[in-house]
């Protein structure tokens, strides 16, 4: 019980809808190229899994956004709000010579609880746990590890594995957030120490 004002203060000061911080300059925008692959997951506030899925080799680019609602372009108050049916998501460039799509659901089911509706300290529809498949390959690839993880816990996993369909983009300010903004309560008190929870989980698979 003692540690709840701790965890209410830190929900309601410093969370992934806070803004505060001082925003680094912006650095230019990547050339991608068309022989990346691509990959669609949700896992709780997108600010934490954008950087992590960064931190991965043969990972060129991650773009925070929404998926698996039904709003066109949604904005970040609306699925906030809960009444589009869009998750956080990101959206993965990746070279599938250097990662194949299967360790990048290793990392996906690796850093994060897929047993609770969002993660700590952010819960609901927009922060679930999420899949989204662009073929049966990708499917059967999911499902294998949903279910090979399992026996870790004493608790469902709820990750929804579903049919990819549109990805909208955030808006700009919540691209590369954690590097634009080290300073912020929620980076400092949330997204790092979950990402380096995740790097010493997987150093074998850090750039």
């Amino acid at each position: 019980m003692k540690l709840l004002p701790f965890f209410f203060l830190l929900f309601s000061l410093a969370n992934c809808n806070s803004q505060s911080g001082k925003q680094l300059q912006e650095a230019p925008a990547k050339v991608l190229s068309d022989d990346l692959s691509k990959a669609y997951f949700a896992s709780g506030c997108f600010w934490c899994v954008e950087i992590i899925f960064e931190s991965v080799k043969g990972v060129e680019e991650v773009i925070s956004g929404y998926s698996g609602g039904q709003t066109k372009n949604p904005t970040y108050r609306e699925v906030g709000s809960g009444t589009t049916g869009h998750a956080e998501a990101v959206e993965i460039y990746y070279d599938d010579q250097i990662v194949s799509f299967e360790t990048l659901v290793e990392v996906y089911y690796g850093s994060q609880d897929p047993t609770t509706f969002g993660q700590k300290p952010d819960f609901g529809s927009a922060y679930r746990s999420m899949i989204y498949f662009q073929n049966e390959e990708e499917k059967a690839i999911s499902e294998k590890w949903k279910a090979k993880i399992a026996p870790e816990y004493d608790k469902p996993i709820v990750t929804e594995i579903v049919p990819f369909e549109a990805f909208w983009d955030a808006e700009d300010y919540h691209q590369d957030y954690e590097r634009k903004n080290p300073n912020q309560p929620y980076v400092r008190g949330v997204s790092i120490p979950r990402l380096k929870k995740f790097q010493a989980k997987f150093p074998q698979l850090l750039k």
